[in-house]
């Protein structure tokens, strides 16, 4: 039972809310995606707002699994079935963290750049399998998510975002990430701080 007064958000709202919001990101980063796969990242969205879709039980609490477990765990799965959803779930888990922890791999060894290989890696081989299987009607969402994958982040990364603003603190963080993604997102964030970003001579202030 909740406390007197507190109301518990439904998830029918809550999935208009990621509705709403992943749509008008996608427009603002000018990223066309068919319409399942934006609903695909809509409910992506909806099942990971609850922690422990996210997180897996294990005997020191609900922690993250890593991705290179993920993988192995589908590289050796016994049968079709369970490899793919075994990729599902990396690529789902990456694109989450990387769309909305972005700024919190600063002080990490595993950086955002390794979340969007993965990701992108692991929809492609279920976008090329989906073919061989009943999942066919995934496989273009699969082969949207991998080939879109960044631009996809990008907009995540403005939802998760929404009414932050970005200090001079940042500009090294959106920098680092752009030199390493090529956010078109970093990129003009950069430029909207006053940076001029350039892969040949790092940053030149106006």
């Amino acid at each position: 039972m909740g406390e007197p007064g507190k109301h518990v958000v439904a998830v029918a709202n809550l999935r208009e809310y990621f509705r709403d919001s992943v749509h008008g990101a996608l427009e603002k980063q000018r990223v066309a995606v068919e319409e399942q796969t934006e609903q695909y990242v809509v409910n992506l969205l909806t099942l990971f707002a609850r922690s422990e879709a996210l997180y897996e039980n294990t005997p020191a609490g609900a922690r993250l699994q890593p991705l290179a477990l993920m993988l192995h765990q589908a590289l050796e799965a016994p049968t079709a079935g369970l490899r793919e959803r075994a990729l599902q779930r990396l690529g789902d888990v990456s694109l989450f963290i990387a769309g909305f922890f972005a700024r919190g791999f600063a002080a990490k060894l595993i950086d955002i750049d390794y979340h969007i290989a993965m990701g992108g890696r692991a929809y492609g081989a279920l976008a090329e399998a989906s073919t061989r299987t009943s999942r066919r009607t995934l496989g273009g969402v699969f082969t949207e998510l991998a080939q879109k994958f960044q631009p996809l982040v990008d907009a995540l990364n403005e939802v998760s975002e929404s009414g932050y603003t970005h200090s001079d603190r940042d500009i090294l963080r959106l920098y680092e990430i752009w030199l390493k993604t090529g956010s078109a997102r970093c990129h003009g964030l950069l430029q909207r701080l006053g940076v001029d970003p350039t892969r040949a001579g790092g940053v030149a202030a106006h």
